[in-house]
């Protein structure tokens, strides 16, 4: 205001000035005088001057009217300020501008529109543009209606006033949605999009991210249904950096079941009956929904008998009475019981069921000690392996019975308390062991079938009931196996000669190597030790060779006679002459040796020569004794003769060592 006034003081000093200064003095300075028309002035000219001349001229000083005149002093009448008055004005004068800052939010009013434009005054120097795009969300927005605003920039390149609309709704909208996240507010929200993982969602302006997982407790595939609804949320994330916000429906829906499980669960006594609706089956057990609370039917708990997977009793979404068995209030787990309902079916059975009664019912389970049959539903007995078959041989369950199979078995034994059962299936028949001498005396030839194979034996069903054991030496007369398995699998028929019978444990001894004579009395003397025969290697280890001979025999050859002459070893599946060192017709072996072969040939030549050295010597003795005594003095051509015949008897010596 100050400088205002200033201004305006030196304008009318200039203008006033400039009046004077038309009027030209004919006085002195200071001195009165007479006004004179202007075109009576005198005119001053200078001197002219010389255009060539180089050299400084001083200016002519002509004096004037007015020359002293103090243009400092301020004839007019202004009034003159203190400085406090002046400090007070400045201050008014400064108040006329209003302060802003960049990223400040202020109220503007609109003072104008355009066809993409709305003009803003905040009561700045300038007034500012806003794109109608941000107005779009305003209906019948007109001029003199009042808008909240953010200052972007003073002053953009352009030096114009850059306001925005939307930065100031998302600012407020951020204030607001960290306020609802720190006071768990509900909100309202639109979604608007859909992005991958989940939904996009407009709260108070700004979008912030629905992620699918906090749709619903559900899981959700299709988001599309979602895209245009308007629902309810809370803010359970925020990102301040970044000014992100993460909103969840699902904890709503969480909420509310929290309070209806609350609820329920202070409610909820053991015994007590709920209506519920199936949920979801797994292999244990089925889940049912309580109203918000969430039960579990344990599959033991589904029927009084025995099934092998829920959906055989119940089904999806099926409404079904439960009773509750148990709940943990920390935990919030609820036990239910859909069996309970009913009676105990071993509380209600049949007056005519006793020990000796005939049952007929399916196999439910298997075990290695025998099979449980179903009687009715939740009513099971037990068929021990020992009552399946009258047969003393062992019976494998498993392999045996089958699941659903269906048997009538007598009643062994029955306790109702203990709720027990014990069924026979081979009490059905005659214990064929009563006439067992007369169907199977000794020594006696059937058909059988191999029913169980151990190492040491096996196990032939003549009959149902009727069985015996071919143990692993009985099997050949010739041959020795390593595991009867060598020699017959489970399920071929093999014929069999019945050995000893043992009644009181039931037992037969079988045999099937005794359908044929004993080979081993005809052929002690094809094999008899000393004879050579051809054989082929089939098997080595650490002790020595399985040799395969004629008429199926094995013989057995220790490492050591495996040797050849040449100082290698017979190999494995080589065929080669073997003489017999060892035959036990009792033990049936047959030990052989290849290395006897060429030893004995060798020893066979020393002991040749060794004979012939020695009748040399004894003829050249002999000579010697029969000259001596003929010769009575002795000449030099006797001692000659007698050298020869020494030499010769000393050389013979020498061979003979």
């Amino acid at each position: 205001m100050q400088f205002f006034l200033k201004q305006l003081n030196a304008d009318a000093q200039e203008n006033t000035a400039a009046s004077e200064a038309v009027e030209v003095p004919t006085a002195t300075t200071n001195a009165p005088v007479e006004e004179t028309p202007v075109e009576s002035a005198p005119v001053v000219e200078s001197a002219p001057v010389a255009e060539a001349a180089p050299a400084y001229v001083a200016p002519i000083v002509v004096e004037t009217a007015h020359d002293d005149f103090d243009w400092s002093i301020d004839k007019r009448n202004v009034s003159a300020y203190a400085e406090t008055e002046r400090m007070k004005y400045d201050k008014v004068y400064d108040d006329t501008f209003v302060q802003i800052a960049d990223g400040e939010i202020i109220n503007g009013t609109v003072v104008g529109l355009t066809k993409t434009d709305v003009v803003i005054n905040i009561g700045f120097k300038s007034d500012g543009l806003i794109s109608l795009n941000e107005f779009r969300d305003v209906q019948g927005l007109k001029i003199g209606d009042e808008v909240e605003v953010m200052v972007v920039e003073k002053e953009d390149r352009q030096g114009n006033l850059h306001l925005s609309r939307k930065s100031a709704r998302i600012y407020r909208a951020w204030e607001r949605i960290v306020e609802v996240h720190k006071t768990g507010e509900v909100i309202t929200g639109t979604v608007t999009s859909k992005t991958k993982g989940g939904l996009i969602v407009d709260v108070f302006g700004m979008e912030t991210f629905l992620p699918g997982s906090q749709i619903d407790v559900k899981p959700v595939t299709d988001y599309d249904q979602f895209v245009g609804k308007t629902m309810e949320f809370k803010v359970v994330k925020i990102n301040e950096t970044i000014k992100n916000a993460v909103v969840s429906h699902k904890a709503l829906i969480e909420s509310d079941i929290e309070a209806q499980r609350a609820e329920i669960m202070s409610k909820l006594e053991k015994g007590q009956v709920l209506e519920g609706v199936v949920k979801n089956i797994t292999d244990f057990g089925a889940f049912m929904d309580l109203g918000g609370l969430d039960g579990l039917l344990y599959i033991t708990d589904i029927s009084w008998g025995r099934i092998s997977h829920p959906s055989e009793v119940v089904k999806m979404d099926q409404k079904l009475q439960v009773v509750v068995l148990d709940f943990d209030d920390d935990k919030k787990r609820i036990s239910l019981g859909l069996k309970q309902l009913t009676p105990h079916p071993w509380d209600v059975l049949p007056e005519g069921l006793a020990e000796g009664s005939v049952v007929k019912g399916k196999v439910v389970n298997i075990e290695d000690y025998g099979a449980f049959l179903e009687i009715q539903p939740g009513v099971e007995g037990l068929v021990h392996v020992s009552e399946i078959t009258w047969a003393n041989t062992p019976i494998n369950a498993k392999e045996f019975f089958k699941l659903g199979d269906e048997y009538e078995a007598k009643v062994v034994t029955l306790d109702k308390d203990a709720r027990k059962m014990s069924l026979s299936i081979k009490q059905m028949s005659q214990d064929p062991w009563s006439t067992i001498e007369t169907k199977f005396p000794e020594n006696s030839k059937h058909p059988g079938l191999v029913k169980n194979i151990t190492p040491y034996g096996v196990f032939v069903e003549l009959e149902p009931g009727i069985g015996g054991m071919i143990h692993i030496s009985d099997l050949s007369w010739l041959k020795r196996y390593n595991h009867p398995t060598d020699y017959t699998k489970v399920g071929e028929h093999i014929d069999v000669i019945i050995l000893s019978i043992d009644k009181e444990n039931r037992k037969l001894q079988l045999g099937h190597k005794q359908l044929e004579e004993d080979p081993w009395n005809a052929l002690e003397d094809t094999f008899a030790v000393g004879t050579i025969h051809e054989g082929t290697v089939t098997r080595k280890d650490d002790k020595g060779a399985l040799v395969q001979l004629q008429y199926g025999l094995e013989g057995f050859t220790p490492n050591r006679h495996l040797n050849k002459e040449d100082g290698s070893t017979v190999k494995a599946d080589e065929t080669t002459q073997f003489v017999v060192i060892e035959f036990d017709r009792n033990e049936k072996r047959i030990v052989l040796s290849h290395a006897r072969l060429w030893e004995q040939a060798v020893a066979e030549v020393k002991e040749i020569a060794k004979k012939e050295a020695k009748s040399e010597s004894d003829a050249t003795k002999k000579a010697v004794k029969n000259i001596q005594a003929k010769v009575e003095k002795t000449t030099l051509g006797d001692l000659s003769a007698l050298a020869e015949i020494k030499a010769k008897l000393q050389e013979g010596e020498g061979d003979k060592q």
